[in-house]
């Protein structure tokens, strides 16, 4: 390893992952001469992110050990849903700090959410007894397509106004407003995703780290897939992967999805059309929400219902499952409660191969309800420290104590 390759930045992914702790393990990995190692090492010291544990020792003076400082920074992350927002205070551990719930209807439009949403930062970091510009970045978890590179939602069926909309510089600005100017070192950093590509993530890495093909289904108002190959979000071309929601069913032409087609799977087994269906057999539905309070409390149509949504959902994914080969196939959202996983697996099963669903596990989520949370500060973290962005944030705070 040599040149970039073992820089400052390269240094910090080995330590994180503990591939090397010391610096002695660190010269061995990257072949770099020891005070080289020792000077990299400053760097990041000097950054605040490096922080020195107890080592081992085999007989002789332990080493002392260096490990990533999760508590240099904090991110800020949000998951929007139809009717309500859920935001947070992280450490870089991934630790939830504070968190807060409240009422954002998503058809108000980006501009009214995303401000509401700011609103709720500057009284969630005094929460979490933390300062504005230890702020390192913000994740905001969306249930629509994003475009990763321009953090653009795209034509979202269940997010009137949103198409395009520039969140990323609009929730930028809100920070601004509200909380104060963002740290040293240029923009605050702000990413978008998708709510069940986040929720995949969260869930591999809490986990099932070793997993190397991950799905996770969320059916609640709508229907999407996440998924995680090789320990990272699988997006597709545009951000469009995982919209099975979308897929035409043979036997339910006359269905009309909120995309505007017939025949969708959500159309027909989403949160939103179970209410509809429930409403119309006279139990009272407004929403997903809804739903999810009849099923638990046993309502017997919502359990029929719940049942048989997971079977059409299991008949799109034996097709899904047979493709990509997963080992989990974890179930979340408003619905992913024992009817529905019920008749997914009994679809699933009796369809797919044998050889398909030999290795498979199939099960309900464990973050539940921070799943989302939890993806979009790992989303965040990723991307602030990997290699080459590490060494670009370095060289901007480096220039920045020279300035000062």
């Amino acid at each position: 390893m040599t040149g970039n390759q073992a820089s400052a930045g390269h240094l910090l992914r080995l330590i994180r992952s503990g591939e090397a702790t010391t610096r002695g393990e660190l010269q061995q990995a990257t072949g770099l001469s020891r005070s080289t190692v020792g000077h990299r090492l400053d760097q990041l010291f000097g950054a605040g992110w490096l922080r020195r544990a107890a080592g081992t020792s085999t007989g002789g003076r332990p080493s002392a050990r260096l490990e990533f400082d999760p508590t240099h920074a904090v991110v800020l992350v949000a998951d929007l849903d139809t009717r309500h927002g859920h935001a947070a205070v992280l450490d870089l551990s991934g630790k939830i700090l504070a968190e807060r719930t409240g009422d954002l209807v998503i058809a108000d439009g980006p501009d009214l959410v995303l401000d509401r949403l700011a609103r709720w930062f500057g009284p969630l970091l005094e929460d979490a007894a933390t300062e504005p510009n230890r702020v390192c970045g913000i994740g905001l978890s969306v249930p629509g397509p994003v475009d990763w590179d321009t953090a653009q939602i795209v034509q979202p069926p269940i997010m009137p106004g949103w198409d395009r909309f520039p969140v990323r510089e609009r929730l930028r600005d809100a920070f601004a407003d509200h909380v104060g100017p963002p740290p040293t070192g240029g923009p605050l950093p702000v990413f978008v995703d998708n709510d069940a590509n986040l929720m995949a993530l969260a869930e591999q890495r809490e986990n099932h780290p070793d997993c190397g093909a991950f799905l996770l289904v969320k059916v609640s108002t709508g229907i999407g897939a996440g998924v995680v190959v090789g320990g990272s979000i699988y997006r597709g071309i545009d951000g469009g992967a995982g919209d099975i929601g979308h897929i035409r069913l043979h036997d339910r032409p006359d269905a009309l999805c909120m995309c505007g087609s017939y025949g969708c799977l959500a159309a027909a087994a989403s949160g939103r059309a179970l209410a509809e269906q429930l409403t119309a057999a006279g139990v009272p539905t407004a929403s997903a929400s809804d739903l999810r309070a009849h099923l638990a409390a046993g309502q017997p149509d919502a359990v029929r219902l719940a049942r048989e949504a997971g079977q059409r959902v299991g008949g799109v994914l034996v097709t899904v499952v047979t493709l990509l080969n997963p080992g989990v196939l974890m179930l979340g959202g408003d619905l992913a409660g024992t009817p529905f996983l019920t008749g997914v697996r009994e679809l699933l099963y009796q369809r797919a191969l044998p050889r398909t669903t030999a290795h498979l596990q199939v099960a309900t989520s464990t973050l539940g309800d921070r799943a989302a949370l939890v993806g979009a500060a790992v989303m965040v973290i990723d991307h602030l420290y990997a290699p080459d962005r590490a060494d670009a944030r370095l060289a901007t705070l480096a220039h920045a104590g020279e300035g000062g």
